[in-house]
C-alpha cells in the first residue's frame, strides 16, 4: 500500500525521528533503507529491540499514529495518492465488493493505520483488506497474498501483485502470483534482485479496466 498506492514518506521519516528520541541507538537512515514493506512490529523488534508482545503492539500503534500526525508537520505534504492511482481507482474502485471482488489490498500495515492512510489519500477501502493483524507471517512470506486470493475466491496464479518493496515482490512470487514492481521507494537494482515479472516507474504506466470475471491490465514497459 505505502509506495504502491500512497506516498507516506514524510510521515514515516517523521515517525522514525520521533522514535529515535526514545530509542537513542536508532539509526534512522539505516532503518529507512531496509524497513519498507515489512510489518511495523517486525521493524520495531529488529531496530528498537522490543520483544514483549504487549509493548510491541502498543508501540506499533503509536508508530503508525505518528506517521499520520507527522506527515503534515513542518511543511510536509501529508499522505497522498501516487501517480496513476486516481485514474486506476476511477476504473476499478467499484469492483471490490464481495462476493466477487476483482481487487484487494494486502498490506504490512495495521488496519487502523492503513484505513487512515487510504482515507487521507482519497482511495477506497476494498472489502478484501488483508492487514498485518490477519497473518502470523508477513512479507516476504507468501501468507498475505495467499490469504488475499483465498478471500477473493481466486487461484493465486490468476492474480497480479503490484508492489514497490522487494519484500512484497518476494511475497507475491512465493504465493504463486505474477508480480509488477514499481520504482517508487527502492532503486531499480534493488527491485530487480527480487525478480518481478514486470517493472515500471509507477502506476501512471499502467491501465486497468474491469472485464468479465476480472480486470484487464495493460502495462507500458520500457
Amino acid at each position: 500500500m505505502d509506495g504502491t498506492l500512497v506516498d507516506s514518506t514524510d510521515g514515516v521519516v517523521g515517525a522514525w525521528e520521533l522514535f529515535a528520541e526514545k530509542y537513542p541507538g536508532l539509526d534512522v537512515t539505516q532503518v529507512l533503507s531496509s524497513s519498507h514493506g515489512v510489518r511495523t512490529v517486525e521493524n520495531l523488534r529488529l531496530h528498537c529491540g522490543i520483544t514483549d508482545p504487549d509493548e510491541l503492539e502498543r508501540e506499533a500503534s503509536r508508530f503508525e499514529d505518528a506517521i499520520v500526525a507527522e506527515s503534515k508537520k513542518n511543511g510536509r505534504h501529508g499522505i497522498v495518492a501516487l501517480p496513476g492511482v486516481a485514474e486506476i481507482m476511477k476504473e476499478i474502485g467499484p469492483y471490490a465488493k464481495l462476493p466477487t471482488p476483482r481487487w484487494a489490498i494486502c498490506t504490512s500495515a495495521t488496519k487502523n493505520y492503513a484505513s487512515a492512510a487510504l482515507k487521507a489519500a482519497g482511495i477506497p477501502v476494498p472489502e478484501v483488506f488483508v492487514v498485518s493483524e490477519d497473518v502470523e507471517k508477513g512479507k516476504p512470506e507468501p501468507d498475505p497474498y495467499l490469504l488475499g486470493a483465498k478471500r477473493c475466491g481466486v487461484d493465486p496464479a490468476r492474480c497480479l501483485v503490484v508492489e514497490d518493496a522487494p519484500a512484497g515482490v518476494r511475497s507475491g512470487r512465493a504465493a504463486g502470483c505474477k508480480t509488477l514492481a514499481l520504482i517508487t521507494s527502492h532503486t531499480r537494482e534493488q527491485v530487480e534482485e527480487a525478480k518481478p515479472d514486470y517493472i515500471v516507474p509507477n502506476l501512471s504506466r499502467v491501465t486497468m479496466k474491469p472485464v468479465e470475471n476480472g480486470i484487464e491490465v495493460t502495462i507500458e514497459t520500457d
